[in-house]
């Protein structure tokens, strides 16, 4: 049953809003209402409590390796993944940690020792929304609070579209060496977002007080027109597919805020104009990979060497949605920059 009909519309503050002590947030849906429509697709959710509220993620733990004993029985065992190596996924707007689950899953059978987490960010899958303005250092205090609460002392960080702006924003960020203990190693880009300049971006609807005028906006910029779900989404999703059209009207109907997390997140959490933060983070020192499809219009390999990213590996016959649509050849790209980091 939907959850946005039988209350007011929820509307997430702009920076610079006074906000009220203690902090409010709004709870997601139940992992009972996600499966009963998609399954169990993704490793059993877990949550980690902060001050903003409930963070889900999916662990993809090490895989048993097995070894001979001085008898000659075989011993399995799921030992720490090698050298320390974890993996942290960042989701896009919209569509949140199962969107990643096929790239996740190959890469994951390519690299059994390494551990795996991916996260719905605030206002997605099953996570809270806190009601703060949705800036790039919300974002960034999740992933500093999941780190610490995994332990992990390094991890590599893949972030697609809206998750590749925000991994590099973090990593950009200085306030983040001193909120986190966990090294970053690398980071992967797929599709990213925040280099995008949209033909189509109106900024006096985008932030304009009127929400729905905004809502509208931000909803047409990133659907190209009124959301439609495969008529067979059903069959697709019962073979293990992603079906993301699906998921983003299921999010609408059940998660009460995440219609307003996403324009939040459109307005001010870094879709755009995060040059200054791209260039910083290339002068860092930590590798950076980037894949992107041929066709995205939300980012260009020009744009992405002019702020510093040297390595740029573009996908042909797909665009922006190049994370479900050619699996394979992103994996294989990935494949290649780990083994050279020896991951």
């Amino acid at each position: 049953m939907s959850t946005t009909t039988d209350t007011p519309e929820i509307i997430i503050p702009r920076p610079g809003t006074e906000i009220s002590s203690p902090i409010s947030s709004i709870p997601g849906p139940s992992e009972e209402s996600f499966a009963s429509t998609f399954g169990n697709p993704l490793p059993g959710a877990q949550f980690h409590s902060t001050e903003y509220g409930k963070i889900a993620y999916y662990t993809y733990a090490p895989l048993a390796s097995t070894s001979t004993s001085s008898s000659g029985s075989t011993v399995s065992s799921v030992p720490a993944s090698p050298s320390g190596q974890k993996v942290l996924f960042l989701h896009g707007v919209q569509t949140p940690a199962l969107g990643l689950h096929p790239l996740a899953k190959s890469l994951h059978a390519k690299f059994p020792q390494a551990e795996f987490v991916l996260v719905d960010l605030w206002g997605h899958g099953l996570s809270s929304t806190p009601l703060l303005p949705h800036t790039p250092s919300l974002f960034h205090s999740l992933i500093s609070a999941l780190l610490e609460h995994l332990h992990w002392e390094e991890c590599h960080l893949v972030g697609y579209s809206f998750g590749g702006a925000t991994a590099i924003s973090y990593i950009a960020s200085a306030l983040n060496s001193r909120a986190c203990n966990t090294k970053i190693k690398s980071v992967t880009l797929v599709a990213p977002a925040g280099l995008w300049k949209s033909p189509d971006l109106e900024r006096e609807k985008l932030y304009s007080t009127d929400f729905g005028v905004a809502k509208a906006h931000v909803l047409d910029l990133l659907e190209g027109g009124p959301l439609i779900v495969p008529s067979d989404w059903g069959s697709r999703v019962a073979k293990g597919e992603i079906v993301a059209e699906k998921v983003r009207e299921w999010q609408m109907q059940h998660h009460a805020a995440h219609t307003a997390s996403v324009v939040a997140i459109v307005r001010d959490g870094g879709v755009f104009g995060l040059e200054e933060e791209y260039s910083k983070a290339a002068k860092l020192g930590i590798p950076i990979l980037a894949v992107l499809g041929e066709n995205d219009v939300v980012v260009f390999e020009k744009d992405l060497q002019a702020v510093g990213v040297e390595n740029v590996v573009v996908v042909k016959g797909t665009g922006h949605a190049v994370v479900r649509q050619k699996v394979d050849e992103v994996v294989e790209e990935i494949g290649k920059f780990w083994n050279e980091l020896q991951v």
